[in-house]
């Protein structure tokens, strides 16, 4: 989904910055253990795959994306007046989140509901799960720090058997709809290129993750706000169930489960929040098949763990320490939808 948080699956985080004295004794502890929190989370990003779906049987690709977006920077919007916070200054920062908004949020959340309107959303949920594996392929030619080891390469290709195994290779993938699946897998990969592009070019910026997060939604909002009109038109009525659905996408898990994350990395650390990646793909099969009555063979969850074991084998790697005054990256990490 999205959201700006440093994920784990290419490189190890950097912890965030540790409260100061006054600040931690100040600090309320949160009313819901952070178990719980968890789980939601995991529920809601695992359904956006199954409320994309609903959103498209009313409503053009364009439109569902636009809708996510608009509802979702209404929630950090909210967020940023209670905290009373104010979106970051500069044109360079602002440049550089117009990049990261386009492929962090806008291609990744049109092509997904593009994909879907020719493939089941138990689809795109595995597809989404490659993203770590595209994220560890890249940043092995794109960050100088990251080192390839056995481990992580045999991870990268037990992921790759993984993804043949979900479309049936053997098969001669019949029956499976190469331009949607095409497209999912696009979107996972169009993750971790934004991820790769936002360390590079934020990495010292002294904007909060809320300030960022808000921005970068506002200016994908912005961007799907000109290209709706020029490839959809006006919807043919109102459509309340995929409406609603688009609004659940947007409040939801754009929105809300932004902030979350945030709780989560805080409390947590980035290692445990990010485990909610694994969780994923399986709420996503199992709301595509009981709730939307979507067809499963063997191969499809056999290959899903498969995925996440090579994702998993990916992380594999030494923690790398930083300095006392850097500052996490926040970034939607790959794997959210």
């Amino acid at each position: 989904m999205s959201r700006l948080t440093t994920p784990k699956p290419t490189t190890p985080a950097a912890p965030l910055p540790p409260p100061s004295p006054a600040s931690a004794s100040v600090g309320r502890r949160p009313a819901l253990d952070w178990r719980v929190r968890f789980g939601v989370l995991s529920l809601i990003w695992g359904f956006s795959f199954l409320l994309i779906k609903v959103g498209t049987q009313g409503y053009a690709p364009f439109q569902v994306t636009f809708g996510r977006l608009l509802f979702g920077t209404a929630v950090l919007a909210t967020a940023l007046a209670v905290k009373r916070e104010r979106l970051p200054r500069g044109a360079r920062t602002w440049g550089h989140l117009t990049v990261a908004a386009f492929l962090l949020n806008a291609l990744p959340f049109s092509l997904f509901a593009y994909a879907e309107l020719t493939i089941p959303s138990t689809l795109a949920g595995i597809c989404n799960a490659t993203s770590p594996l595209w994220g560890m392929a890249l940043s092995l030619v794109a960050l100088s720090e990251d080192r390839p080891t056995r481990l992580r390469v045999a991870g990268l290709g037990l992921g790759f058997i993984g993804v043949l195994t979900v479309l049936g290779a053997w098969q001669g993938f019949h029956g499976l709809d190469a331009t949607g699946t095409a497209l999912a897998l696009l979107a996972s990969l169009s993750y971790p290129i934004g991820w790769i592009y936002v360390r590079r070019t934020l990495a010292g910026s002294s904007h909060s993750h809320l300030s960022l997060s808000g921005a970068q939604l506002l200016l994908a909002t912005l961007q799907l706000a000109v290209v709706t009109p020029l490839f959809t038109g006006i919807p043919d009525g109102l459509h309340v169930g995929p409406l609603l659905a688009i609004v659940a996408l947007g409040t939801l898990g754009t929105g809300f489960a932004m902030l979350l994350q945030y709780g989560l990395v805080a409390e947590t650390g980035p290692t445990t929040a990010q485990m909610v990646t694994y969780f994923i793909p399986v709420i996503a099969t199992v709301a595509g098949v009981t709730l939307l009555g979507e067809t499963l063979s063997w191969s499809t969850p056999v290959g899903t763990v498969i995925v996440l074991a090579g994702a998993a084998l990916t992380q594999a790697t030494p923690a790398r320490r930083t300095g006392p005054g850097h500052r996490p990256i926040p970034d939607p990490s790959p794997g959210s939808p």
